[in-house]
């Protein structure tokens, strides 16, 4: 990416029109961190500008969208777990996902508490900031990659790749602008404001255990923790430039998100060919498991799909699995909110809405019953 001075008629992100710092309400005392529209293009802003002009705005700014980004992941992938029959997490496509969800968990929480550590505040509950589906991913990233919401298909596996693509994968060609690139950017420019850390307002909880030695959400009392946090989140997500394994496994030999959901949408196992020195995808076949036929949700929810739209009972459970989102966000902003660290309310909500989810799944659409409704992932606010 270009680290030059910023092009004619790009503006900086904070002084942008409806890009400007807003409020948010907090129990404790009042704390103002820049709000950013989901749908603008604010990451592909900041890339654009030399790593010497970002500001501490710019710097609090960044890790807000970087916690949008983790979090727009979290949906599609979901949906598509959800949508796997077979409850046995042992089973290979299952596994595969279950453990990038578990990631992108570990991830967005290793974000939140770079940005609390500098004072910011974690911004989840604005209509702003969520996610919408189907469309771009926050900010510019991968700019033309529309994002939607189905059950798991190789079409849909082939989008999580393209979602997760390395600058320079090992296997397959890619380009654009990449969450890993913006990374390397935030890890560029971090150190300079390595003053700001305060370690307050941190959230810790354990998952190394049970899903790799990367995965526990730790606090940022440092700037080597921040710089070792970051790595984790790209290298999970893209591999190194040598080696397509995910360098912080929950088992032997997994693979980097990238190469794994690559795996799923091209049918086949990623392997070294000895004689050619590559990685190709040209090993055992990676059969799709048995799933829920989940169809395409429409932008807005299944009212806005002609011929779709939900009976009354369709539509309480839609309606309920909305509210357990939204409360979950609520929960999840509280918890890395002053004097609040208390991560459990938000995965107690996160295991109704799967059981939610998979009612939902049941249901077959009037219009094509070879497809069933699927969760819309729609904010309520409060």
């Amino acid at each position: 990416m270009n680290s030059g001075a910023t092009p004619a008629g790009h503006v900086r992100i904070g002084s942008a029109p409806g890009y400007g710092p807003a409020t948010a309400e907090r129990k404790g005392p009042t704390v103002t961190t820049g709000i950013l529209d989901y749908e603008s293009d604010a990451i592909v802003q900041l890339m654009s500008m030399a790593e010497e002009d970002w500001t501490e705005q710019e710097l609090k700014d960044a890790l807000q969208r970087a916690i949008m980004l983790e979090l727009s992941t979290i949906p599609p992938y979901a949906t598509a777990l959800w949508s796997i029959a077979n409850p046995d997490n042992t089973q290979p496509v299952r596994h595969t996902i279950r453990e990038i969800v578990f990631d992108e968990m570990s991830h967005f929480g290793l974000v939140c508490n770079m940005l609390t550590t500098i004072g910011g505040t974690v911004v989840l509950t604005d209509p702003a900031t969520v996610p919408k589906y189907p469309g771009e991913l926050p900010g510019g990233v991968n700019p033309g990659l529309t994002v939607f919401l189905s059950g798991l298909t190789r079409d849909s596996a082939c989008l999580f790749a393209d979602i997760e693509k390395p600058e320079s994968p090992l296997a397959f060609a890619a380009d654009g602008n990449t969450i890993g690139a913006f990374y390397q950017r935030i890890a560029n420019v971090f150190p300079k404001f390595a003053h700001l850390i305060t370690g307050q307002q941190q959230v810790e909880f354990p998952l190394g255990s049970s899903h790799g030695a990367g995965n526990d959400i730790v606090a940022m009392n440092t700037i080597d923790d921040v710089l070792k946090a970051i790595n984790i989140i790209q290298t999970q997500g893209e591999g190194t430039t040598a080696s397509p394994v995910n360098p912080f496994p929950g088992s032997p030999g997994e693979l980097a998100h990238y190469y794994a959901f690559k795996e799923i949408a091209v049918g086949k196992k990623l392997i070294f060919d000895e004689q050619t020195g590559k990685y190709e995808f040209a090993g055992p076949d990676v059969p799709l498991p048995d799933t829920s036929p989940v169809g395409r949700v429409p932008a807005g929810g299944w009212a806005n799909s002609p011929g779709n739209e939900p009976d009354a009972t369709t539509a309480e459970l839609l309606r309920t699995f909305n509210q357990q989102y939204s409360g979950m966000l609520h929960a999840l902003e509280d918890a890395w909110g002053p004097g609040a660290a208390d991560i459990f309310p938000a995965i107690g909500l996160m295991g109704q809405m799967r059981g939610t989810a998979q009612q939902i799944n049941g249901v077959k659409l009037p219009l094509d019953p070879r497809f069933t409704y699927g969760p819309e992932w729609l904010f309520v606010p409060a």
